[in-house]
């Protein structure tokens, strides 16, 4: 244990810690990072098909055409340039990440780039192509059997290792720029400038941190807009009763099966007063909304792009009945390649006892009619 030595009155304590050479290990670092950002920050904006005679338009936000394939790679880069701009990330360090797949994904990506290693704690459960994104991107796979361990397996091995816990569920909403910067929001309503509908009356998010929602809120507040922003949540979460009951410290005692959102506690990154509305969607709904996706635009995405989808579509139903003309935006988070053992597999759907032929039903009934079904 080190101690300061007494001094004399009037003497100036200096201590410079100055490191030229990480300083120039820094520069390099955040160069990279923020010339991927140039490289692919934007991403499509893609239109849904609905009957012009409804006058309400849908888009999906396609964030599954960046480099590592998800939105997360959006959050990665903010986490990694936050981290990297705090001093927190250094050189032959591990970056350590508690994640269900698709951030680490990302991560691993990050981490290769500026040359760190890279460790994602994750459930035992997430999808074999997820984790062999990680490796192929030069990250290790440590498994937990209980999804709610991830936590403080992470801090006990950033402990053992020296590394830094990137910790994304408390950093994604303050890591991210939300006035702009061509962050998410900023980039929806920049592509839909010259449509009939520029500014959305509805923007759709599913919260696996919160950061996204977010953004996306505190985007349009702070650009004076009228879009109201909707997050849905999947069976196996608790951001939808925190947010019901005002109470933060909810907890689930299992994991989501959606991939990528839902979690087991109200992550401190979820901003519950920047919303407008939570829709709690079953899991049998997401998958059967995220095979009508494949059937109307020729694409598969991963189930959280379904609990987004479903509730997008019960808005524009909503819209319809109204007689309100507008847009509504959601996101596809990620590519359903990932997932063709789980939401796209009638053996996963048996073995979990999901259901999907009434939500099945719904959903192209919807798109026929209109009309949500009773």
């Amino acid at each position: 244990m080190s101690t300061v030595q007494p001094i004399r009155t009037g003497e100036t304590l200096d201590v410079d810690r100055s490191d030229a050479e990480y300083r120039s290990w820094l520069k390099e670092a955040v160069r990279k990072v923020q010339a991927d950002a140039n490289r692919s920050a934007d991403t499509h904006l893609l239109r849904f098909p609905l009957p012009e005679e409804w006058g309400v338009d849908l888009y999906l936000k396609d964030e599954s055409t960046h480099p590592t394939g998800s939105l997360k790679h959006r959050l990665a880069r903010s986490l990694f340039l936050y981290g990297l701009c705090n001093g927190w990330i250094r050189p032959g360090r591990p970056v350590i990440e508690a994640s269900s797949g698709s951030t680490a994904v990302s991560e691993a990506y990050f981490a290769g780039l500026v040359g760190v290693p890279f460790i994602a704690v994750m459930p035992r459960t997430t999808s074999a192509e997820k984790c062999r994104l990680i490796e192929f991107h030069g990250g290790q796979c440590h498994f937990v059997d209980d999804s709610r361990k991830i936590y403080e397996e992470s801090v006990a091995l950033a402990e053992r290792t020296g590394g830094h816990y990137m910790d994304q569920f408390t950093y994604a909403e303050r890591a991210t720029d939300w006035r702009g910067n061509n962050n998410i929001a900023e980039s929806i309503f920049r592509q839909l400038a010259l449509e009939r509908f520029p500014e959305p009356a509805w923007i759709v998010a599913t919260a696996g941190t919160g950061g996204t929602s977010a953004t996306l809120a505190r985007y349009v507040h702070y650009m004076q807009a009228d879009t109201r922003i909707c997050v849905a949540d999947p069976d196996n979460s608790c951001f939808f009763e925190g947010w019901i009951t005002g109470d933060a410290d909810v907890t689930c005692d299992r994991g989501s099966r959606i991939e990528g959102i839902g979690r087991p506690r109200v992550e401190p990154s979820f901003v519950p007063g920047a919303i407008d509305r939570m829709m709690k969607v079953p899991d049998a709904a997401s998958v059967a909304a995220v095979r009508a996706l494949e059937a109307a635009i020729g694409r598969k995405a991963g189930g959280s792009t379904g609990t987004g989808l479903w509730s997008a579509l019960k808005i524009v139903a909503e819209m319809v009945a109204e007689g309100r003309r507008g847009s509504v935006v959601t996101l596809l988070c990620d590519p359903g390649d990932r997932y063709l053992d789980k939401y796209y597999s009638d053996e996963w759907l048996a073995e979990q006892g999901l259901d999907i032929a009434p939500y099945t039903t719904a959903v192209n009934s919807m798109l026929e009619t209109g009309v949500w079904p009773a």
